[in-house]
């Protein structure tokens, strides 16, 4: 079927799918005859990208009709359902339209439902940062698109270093294979290490910092991530992982469950292997001041998502918290 809704947080894995898909369907030599992306803010979007749909490819090739950041699955004027009904089951077998968007569907939305019946829908989540088995997966992947060699213990650093932002991990990835030059030696740790900035790893010795209450120490570790232009939300999203995992070992720690492997799948770590070194992290804390750290994390997120100073945010959540755990 000549429909994709392609959606989630990976933006740039979305690009790369699009490239993708534009490659397939269009003639390179008919492309500016065959190729239109309608920006959001441009009015009568839908209709006009169902009408570039529903017209034949000049040329060879075929056609594609592309609505970025499209909130069709998230509303849908009755207007616009009637002529996506209209249009849907009619568009030719060499018309493509694609619709792009960060936001899940609604399942409940009745353009939703319809578009289902004809689209393929594909979801591009971002790996949750505190997933390290799924991070190095990540990394080997894009390791081997790009042709780089890794070891076991380079890709686990880069997964530490970059975390889930898959747009740095092929920036870093280009710079390590111009780095290598054809080489065919896998990378070692130590290139990788002057070569790929610590970002994540940086965050999560800010939550290590707020864990042990230490206010000038978060404060500095923070200061340098702004000043390395880490995104807000991604701090955020690396600080409630941590947290939650803590909060996890611990609950199951204060029930008395004493196998590992029941930790490793209740607290969802990868590696069973961290949890003795999780439990000695929060063998000083409570349960309760693990529980009142997500509610501060939560207004944090909002607040950035809001518009609020990034800085100044992030600095005030951060002595916050802080001063949660300096209450022994």
């Amino acid at each position: 079927m000549p429909i994709y809704v392609y959606w989630g947080e990976d933006d740039f894995a979305i690009e790369k799918a699009v490239v993708v898909l534009r490659d397939r369907i269009l003639d390179p030599l008919w492309t500016s005859f065959n190729y239109t992306a309608f920006p959001p803010d441009q009015a009568d979007a839908v209709i006009q990208a169902l009408n570039q749909a529903m017209t034949p490819a000049f040329g060879a090739g075929g056609r594609l009709a592309w609505l970025v950041n499209s909130t069709l699955c998230q509303q849908c004027p009755e207007n616009v359902l009637s002529e996506l009904q209209r249009t849907l089951p009619v568009i030719p077998e060499d018309s493509y339209l694609l619709l792009t968007s960060r936001n899940k569907p609604n399942e409940r939305l009745k353009a939703t439902k319809f578009l289902k019946q004809f689209a393929q829908f594909r979801e591009f989540p971002l790996v949750p940062p505190w997933k390290t088995e799924l991070l190095v997966q990540a990394v080997n992947q894009a390791a081997q698109t790009v042709g780089v060699k890794l070891t076991a213990p380079t890709a686990e650093l880069l997964a530490e270093s970059i975390g889930n932002d898959t747009r740095l991990l092929y920036n870093e990835m280009e710079k390590l294979r111009l780095y290598i030059r054809g080489s065919n030696e896998p990378l070692d740790v130590k290139i990788v290490t002057q070569l790929v900035k610590n970002t994540t790893q940086n965050t999560l010795q800010l939550a290590a910092a707020i864990r042990t209450g230490d206010t000038a120490k978060a404060l500095g570790i923070l200061r340098n991530l702004i000043n390395a232009a880490e995104p807000g939300l991604r701090i955020v999203a690396t600080l409630i992982g941590q947290f939650r995992t803590w909060l996890w070992v611990k609950i199951m720690m204060e029930a008395g469950e004493c196998n590992p492997q029941a930790i490793t799948q209740g607290a969802e770590v990868s590696n069973p292997k961290r949890i003795y070194f999780l439990q000695q992290e929060v063998k000083s804390l409570s349960v309760q001041q693990l529980i009142s750290s997500l509610p501060l994390l939560l207004e944090l997120e909002v607040s950035l998502k809001q518009g609020a100073s990034e800085t100044s945010i992030l600095q005030i959540k951060v002595i916050e918290l802080c001063e949660l755990y300096q209450r022994r």
